[in-house]
């Protein structure tokens, strides 16, 4: 599902990026930019909130944190800050989540440096059980797969698609369904993609998700058809 590449599906790239936005922070108390606005993360809290509400006690994985305005909000709206767990490959990333995370006065949140597709995000106890569990209730995804299907390992040969089965785009779904829980929700916005064709990769293949719920955006139209800037699915990991 990858697109032609380009310096978004560069690490180098997200790197400098959150280089740049740690100094803008510590010298102007910017937190940074926030893929597709605050209020695709306020639909995405209020979807939380309606469908695995903080009183469930579910654990929360954000994967691509950014500046961790995500997670950040989800404490804010009364989830349980050590369930949430916000990773990034970047780790200028991570850093900023954290000093942004302070700067809300949030505090106990957990936010690593790990490469979702190739890396072990880890275990983390439930507040709830002091179990350490190593799924997860709810994944959360606001814009990292779209910046995944930009990705090429044909570095030599920019503009060139990596076609190969090992793309991230390929492995996302399974990763997916590998870390949560029966029963758990997947919750994902992107640009990129239209809501058919999202619906369609991540249940194509034995993942175990099913389309679960859609969140509304605002519509446009233009050339005689009507559409959103971005769409934001659901989905649920069956439960056996």
């Amino acid at each position: 599902m990858q697109l032609n590449p380009t310096k978004l599906g560069k690490k180098s790239h997200w790197d400098d990026v959150y280089e740049e936005e740690k100094t803008n922070f510590e010298e102007f108390g910017d937190e940074g930019e926030i893929w597709f606005g605050q209020d695709a993360v306020d639909k995405m809290v209020e979807w939380a909130l309606e469908n695995i509400p903080p009183s469930s006690n579910p654990m929360v994985l954000d994967i691509g944190t950014g500046n961790g305005i995500l997670p950040v909000c989800l404490a804010e709206a009364g989830y349980v800050p050590a369930s949430i767990c916000g990773i990034d490959y970047s780790r200028a990333s991570v850093e900023l989540a954290q000093r942004v995370a302070l700067g809300r006065s949030v505090q106990g949140l957990t936010f690593r440096e790990v490469d979702f597709i190739h890396g072990k995000v880890g275990s983390m106890a439930d507040p709830t059980t002091g179990n350490e569990t190593d799924t997860w209730d709810l994944l959360l995804d606001k814009g990292t797969f779209d910046a995944m299907a930009l990705y090429s390992s044909n570095d030599e040969a920019p503009g060139k698609l990596d076609d190969g089965n090992n793309h991230p785009t390929n492995i996302y779904p399974s990763r997916v369904a590998q870390l949560l829980k029966p029963g758990g929700y997947f919750l994902i916005t992107s640009c990129n993609f239209t809501e058919k064709e999202i619906i369609t990769h991540f249940t194509e293949k034995e993942t175990s998700l099913k389309y679960h719920s859609r969140i509304a955006h605002p519509q446009f139209t233009f050339g005689g058809k009507s559409g959103s800037a971005c769409c934001t699915v659901a989905f649920r990991k069956v439960i056996n």
